[in-house]
């Protein structure tokens, strides 16, 4: 049998790649010698910097997972905007249940298209029950508009002190600000007013059933 064209072997590489990162994590260039069968790990090297010199793929020097997409316009969006596929930071997780430490660690990037700035937007993987009820569940990723306000009945990232949480935002009387569980064996949290501070609020809710997935973005 003869050996498979290298252009050939070229795009495998490139849909491998490309689907694993609209699935939250690149892989490693030893993942890529692995799945491809190459003896050595700079026939899988040489291939991914040809990607990225055709600007297919872009590299960022310094990280084992270091390749990610450009940013090409992918649709409209519902107003009739240009809608892009733009890779945005995974930071940490935050709590859907009792308040957690609130976290910039950058645990990988999430491919997400939208019409919005990159830096508008954050995604955030839960912990915790207390969302359940809003379909919102342990290990859940969610996307996050950046956003100081938000309307009674949406769904936040709210900072309280140093410690973060998603929750229902209610306002309460006398302005108190009330953060509302979905799962009733939760208490709702309330705040005087101007104690409570939005980080944004949830416009997507990403679930990745495959654990090696979910894995492999902590590691990104």
């Amino acid at each position: 049998m003869s050996p498979t064209p290298p252009g050939k072997t070229r795009e495998r590489i490139y849909r491998f790649v490309q689907e694993r990162l609209l699935r939250g994590a690149a892989p490693t260039i030893r993942e890529i010698q692995g799945a491809f069968g190459f003896s050595a790990l700079e026939t899988a090297r040489a291939h991914l910097m040809a990607l990225v010199a055709e600007g297919r793929l872009v590299h960022e020097p310094g990280r084992a997972r270091g390749y990610r997409l450009p940013f090409h316009r992918r649709g409209r969006g519902a107003s009739g905007g240009e809608a892009e596929m733009r890779l945005v930071p995974l930071l940490g997780r935050v709590q859907a249940g009792a308040l957690s430490m609130a976290t910039e660690h950058l645990e990988a990037w999430v491919a997400v298209q939208t019409r919005r700035a990159r830096d508008e937007l954050f995604a955030l993987r839960v912990r915790g029950e207390s969302m359940t009820g809003a379909g919102i569940l342990p290990g859940d990723i969610v996307i996050v508009r950046r956003q100081p306000v938000a309307e009674s009945g949406e769904i936040v990232v709210a900072l309280a002190g140093d410690e973060a949480t998603v929750k229902t935002l209610r306002r309460g009387a006398r302005g108190r600000m009330e953060l509302h569980p979905a799962n009733p064996a939760f208490d709702v949290l309330v705040f005087p007013a101007g104690d409570l501070v939005l980080l944004g609020k949830v416009i997507e809710v990403r679930r990745y059933l495959d654990a090696e997935i979910v894995e492999a973005a902590a590691d990104f």
